[in-house]
């Protein structure tokens, strides 16, 4: 009778073991997801809200520049003929306070660019530590960093322009790591049915914290004063560090309170994605693939246009189209709140039409197409559109918002491509692509020192449509959404070997 019990003990830990490793070809299969608000949800919603707070920290100071630096000192050092600047319209403007700094085009454009220097350095450690180790710690400690030394900001700026280099330099270092963590966290958490818009959603937090801190930095510069605005936005990343760490588990097996039935969907679902243990990571089949160029290629024609205008609009309305600290960040909002409801339509779009049996790679270069050529030639009619604000602020307003089309084109073909490596692909292709966030402020920064009128505008409005075309194209040419062969291979040798050694522990169980 004994016998009989521990034979069965055995037999049941055999099965749990099997199901807890989420093999297709051994677990049940669950053909629907189960309905309601889920732990993915929850996950998704506690992910959007953390990139909306490390946007919010990182645009703040494109604004709250615009209020600490003394245009009046710096009015003194400027040369060059001002003549095709545009004209004041009405009440359109008001004079603004002037700030304490006398940090001219050059020292803001250095300004602006400094957070990606510590940004770039963590993208591809933080893409093979949340692989590793989880991304869970990895992401929410590194939205920690980035609002512990945004509380900092304004001790630093009044200490010294090298102090707020240095604070600036760290918060890139801590938010580096948020968006491969978050990459390998989606690959783990969320069905591939689902994937463009559950991460179109996350990464949508982007634009929504854009959206909200632009003007409410406008707001709290003009009421309160530009250190408010750091004070603020640090306090609420501290705030919401809690809650992530309280509600959100590394991967569907260590989450202590998820439904067993979403459990096994989600696992169902990743078929050979990893869940456990890492892999170990194909260098040089990744350094060597032309379709992971292509991808870095694109992200880069990405992020050069888009930081472009994340950095640089709330100046351009200021010095170019005369817009007041107020006015300035709620229109420098209105292209990010069009980009967010882009990129939530359009990754919904992306599904539905996948699950009409089009080709992946189809779809995610379509949606990548319009993401980035349309911006591109709105960014050129922007460039003709001189004076004219409303047609001005129109074009910027479509360019920008276009651009959200993106989530459903090359931000998804990392998981498509190789999931198992999600983290670090995108670390690569995101520590390429970053390097833009400090050569396009400095680009147009040097364009327009001493010049801040329309035609030096148009100029870096013409090099930012160059190379979002040269970008894309390079995608349609060599791009591929399809799963890479290197992504199964140490996949299929561990299961090759948990496979003999289950076959060895059944063997071992009948023996006794």
């Amino acid at each position: 009778m004994m016998e009989d019990e521990d034979r069965g003990r055995l037999l049941d830990n055999a099965s749990e073991v099997e199901s807890d490793e989420g093999d297709p070809l051994l677990a049940s299969s669950v053909s629907n997801p189960p309905k309601g608000c889920l732990t993915r949800h929850v996950f998704a919603a506690l992910s959007f809200m953390g990139f909306a707070n490390v946007y919010a920290m990182r645009v703040n100071l494109s604004v709250a520049i615009v209020a600490m630096v003394n245009n009046t000192a710096i009015a003194h050092n400027r040369s060059g003929d001002n003549s095709s600047s545009c004209p004041v319209v009405g009440n359109i403007t008001e004079t603004a306070t002037d700030g304490p700094f006398d940090w001219g085009e050059r020292e803001q454009g250095w300004l602006l660019g400094a957070f990606f220097y510590g940004y770039v350095a963590t993208q591809i450690p933080g893409g093979r530590m949340a692989e590793k180790y989880g991304g869970k710690m990895l992401y929410g400690v590194g939205v920690l960093i980035t609002a512990v030394f945004t509380l900092l900001t304004p001790l630093a700026a009044n200490t010294s322009i090298y102090a707020l280099v240095f604070v600036r330099i760290i918060e890139g270092l801590g938010e580096g790591v948020t968006f491969p963590a978050m990459h390998a966290m989606i690959a783990v958490w969320v069905p591939p049915q689902e994937r463009s818009r559950l991460a179109g959603l996350i990464y949508g937090g982007a634009q929504f914290g854009t959206v909200v801190s632009l003007p409410i930095s406008g707001y709290l510069c003009d009421i309160w004063g530009w250190e408010s605005v750091f004070y603020v936005f640090g306090t609420l990343g501290c705030v919401w560090y809690v809650f992530w760490w309280w509600y959100v588990f590394d991967n569907p097996n260590t989450h202590p309170h998820i439904d067993p039935v979403e459990r096994r969907f989600i696992l169902d679902s990743l078929g050979t994605v990893r869940t456990s243990a890492p892999l170990p990571v194909p260098w040089i089949k990744i350094m060597t693939s032309g379709p992971v160029w292509a991808l870095i290629v694109t992200h880069v024609a990405q992020n050069y246009g888009l930081y472009t205008f994340l950095t640089e609009l709330p100046t351009y309305m200021s010095t170019v189209l005369h817009f007041n600290i107020k006015s300035n960040a709620i229109i420098s909002a209105l292209p990010y709140l069009i980009m967010f409801i882009v990129s939530v339509l359009s990754t919904q779009a992306a599904d539905w039409i996948l699950a009409q049996g089009y080709e992946r790679t189809y779809v995610r270069k379509l949606f990548n197409s319009l993401a980035i050529y349309l911006p591109a030639v709105f960014i050129v009619f922007a460039g003709y559109s001189g004076c004219d604000y409303i047609l001005t602020i129109a074009l910027l307003c479509l360019a920008v918002g276009s651009n959200g089309c993106h989530y459903a084109g090359f931000m998804c073909v990392h998981i498509d491509m190789a999931s198992n490596y999600a983290g670090t692909l995108l670390g690569i292709t995101n520590c390429a692509a970053n390097f833009m966030g400090f050569v396009a402020p400095n680009v147009a920064g040097n364009i327009v020192e001493g010049h801040s009128d329309v035609p030096h505008w148009r100029m870096v409005f013409f090099i930012a449509a160059a190379v979002y075309v040269f970008g894309n194209t390079v995608f349609l040419v060599f791009g591929t959404a399809k799963e890479q062969k290197w992504n199964r291979v140490w996949s299929e040798i561990r299961h090759s070997e948990q496979s003999s050694d289950e076959e060895d522990h059944l063997n071992s169980i009948h023996e006794y």
